[in-house]
């Protein structure tokens, strides 16, 4: 253990938490005579770009980027920082082919959309593969800040677990989504200043700037020219930028926990910008963590105290630093930990939200007559359900090895395939609900199967690659009251990415060695060329669909950027250029009358 938290930490700590839930409890209190569940979901249509963007931001930017992205950097190198191509793709898309058709239906649950389009079988079906995606991923970040919390404050793992799943349970019911969304403003600003004091303070030790970045380069942590077109490369330039887009893609494209919350804002304007914004924030995060990562590795360069068995998991690094180097500076770690901890408390709550939206929606609502207030109570009453669920999948993350690829490929697995549902609904006129449910089951059976033999057969170390860690420079004399020799290394820990040997492997072991980044356009593309051959054969041709349910090229901003380019190339050609159909001009043109009717090759007259 490197340090333990002080007064003042947990002072910090608690302040955090407390403006947190005060903001909750505001909105729960000045929006009180809402009667709707529809405005306590969407916050009435009313907010504006810059909160949402922020919200849009916190809500998937939480503990698992705090503690997981800098790990990543440690073990793997700075190229995650290509997913910042994959943010700009991501956003460009959604705001020009999944946000307008959204908005324009006014809908709740974006599932909906999917018994508008095909029938309500593809909508239960879709919303079944959301829970399980959804809860699958609350439960690693229930988790993620439990462990920061386990390691620097020594603070029991499952107690902190369930902690963090009460306090969120009880947050989701307070202020509907305007809580939710101011309170996602406070914890990124927390965010990046847990950040911050871990940059600045490495920047400081070690000398300035130019030392962190000069370790990172020659311990290899800058291979940013890493441009390997082979897909079973575990992180490339085209895996990040490409495998990414698709990803983020299934999050901020179609996920309900953000599609809530730009269609939350009061025109599609806003809508639009709130994303373009949030790329700002995404960036800033995605910058902040990877210099993290380096300040980590310069840190630690000489002694890693992972093969060493100080920490016992990558995913602890982040947290054994904090104390390390600031253990002398009460408060300062409580900042940090607040930083992961907040951030998972926007995350969860947001999730356990879109959990209880899609059921009363989804399958509560359509099957019965129930009043809103009987339906706002039920919603309070699945946000406790789901809450204790998220809980319980949680100790289902504690087995799942690295944080950040578990994440991913989760999104990757179920959010692939739901993807290519929604892009053929969207996209494709041809599409029918049979080619629809057929796209989504094949797309979500492949992706699964190459995902679980990923697991059973991890990939060899040359696709991977993970990055040599030094013990040369230990002084361990005390560390467990006795001296480390290079002998009685515990170097078990290190070999936990050994490669499975080729004896019994079975043939398509090579396709299980696809990069996890692949598991989410593998099932796009599988889900949208058997739903369009499914339609097709099934009389898919001859389906008309209302233009509403469409992409319409009225929606995007490139139709009015092209309209507008030929109206001012128009106005520049007018039928007669008195300038050049004369040699000689006579004055200015009298204003009460027009040139072009004065155009004499087109009169009558002889």
């Amino acid at each position: 253990m490197a340090g333990s938290f002080a007064v003042a930490d947990y002072v910090v700590f608690a302040l955090m938490l407390l403006i947190s839930a005060a903001v909750g409890v505001y909105y729960a209190w000045t929006d009180r005579s809402q009667r709707s569940s529809r405005d306590f979901l969407t916050g009435g249509r009313k907010l504006t770009a810059l909160p949402v963007s922020m919200s849009l931001t916190a809500s998937f930017m939480s503990a698992i980027t705090v503690l997981a992205n800098p790990a990543e950097v440690y073990r793997y190198g700075a190229i995650i920082g290509f997913y910042a191509v994959s943010y700009v793709f991501t956003m460009l898309i959604t705001s020009e082919v999944f946000l307008p058709v959204f908005y324009k239906l006014s809908i709740t649950s974006t599932y909906e959309y999917l018994e508008l389009r095909f029938n309500r079988a593809t909508r239960l079906l879709g919303t079944m593969f959301f829970i399980v995606q959804t809860i699958l991923y609350t439960g690693i970040v229930i988790y993620a800040p439990a462990l920061a919390l386990n390691q620097v404050t020594g603070m029991n793992l499952w107690g902190a677990v369930i902690s963090t799943g009460v306090v969120c349970t009880f947050y989701c019911t307070m202020g509907g989504l305007k809580a939710v969304v101011w309170t996602d403003v406070i914890q990124l600003g927390v965010m990046l200043a847990g950040f911050l004091t871990v940059i600045i303070r490495s920047v400081v030790l070690k000398g300035g700037v130019i030392s962190i970045i000069s370790d990172s380069q020659h311990g290899g942590r800058l291979n940013l020219s890493d441009f390997d077109p082979n897909p079973l490369r575990r992180h490339t330039f085209w895996t990040l930028s490409i495998g990414g887009t698709f990803i983020w893609l299934s999050v901020y494209g179609i996920n309900q926990a953000q599609v809530q919350r730009y269609i939350s804002c009061k025109s599609m304007t806003h809508a639009k910008l709130s994303l373009y914004i949030n790329l700002v924030g995404l960036w800033s995060i995605l910058l902040s963590s990877v210099f993290a990562g380096m300040c980590l590795f310069s840190v630690y360069k000489s002694c890693d105290p992972w093969t060493t068995g100080l920490i016992s998991a990558p995913d602890q690094l982040m947290p054994y630093l904090v104390m390390d180097i600031l253990g002398d500076y009460p408060g300062l770690p409580g900042l940090f930990v607040a930083a992961a901890y907040s951030g998972s408390l926007s995350t969860v709550s947001s999730s356990i939200n879109a959990l209880a939206a899609v059921t009363v929606e989804d399958i509560i609502r359509p099957n019965t007559n129930f009043s809103e207030k009987h339906l706002s109570w039920m919603s309070k009453g699945m946000s406790f359900f789901y809450g204790v669920l998220c809980i319980g999948m949680a100790g289902l993350a504690s087995l799942m090895g690295g944080i950040l690829q578990a994440t991913i490929s989760i999104f990757g697995i179920i959010g692939g395939p739901l993807l290519g549902l929604f892009t053929l609904g969207i996209l494709c006129p041809l599409a029918n609900s049979k080619g629809a449910l057929s796209g989504l089951v094949s797309g979500l059976v492949l992706s699964l199967w190459v995902g679980i033999g990923a697991q059973i057969y991890p990939p060899p170390h040359d696709m991977s690659r993970p990055l040599p860690l030094s013990t040369d420079g230990c002084n361990l004399t005390m560390a467990h009251g006795f001296n480390w020799t290079s002998s009685a290394l515990p170097i078990q820990n290190s070999t936990a990415v050994t490669p499975v040997h080729d004896d019994g492997k079975p043939v398509l072991a090579e396709l299980y060695a696809l990069s996890y980044l692949y598991f989410s356009p593998l099932g796009t593309i599988v889900a949208i060329s058997v739903g369009l051959i499914v339609s097709i054969l099934t009389g898919g041709c001859k389906l008309k669909v209302e233009s509403r349910l469409m992409l319409q090229k009225e929606d995007t901003t490139c139709y009015y950027f092209i309209k507008m380019l030929k109206g001012k190339i128009k106005s520049r050609s007018g039928h007669l250029d008195l300038k050049k159909d004369r040699e000689m001009t006579f004055g200015n043109a009298n204003t009460a009358f027009s040139d072009f009717e004065l155009d004499l090759a087109k009169s009558a007259v002889s």
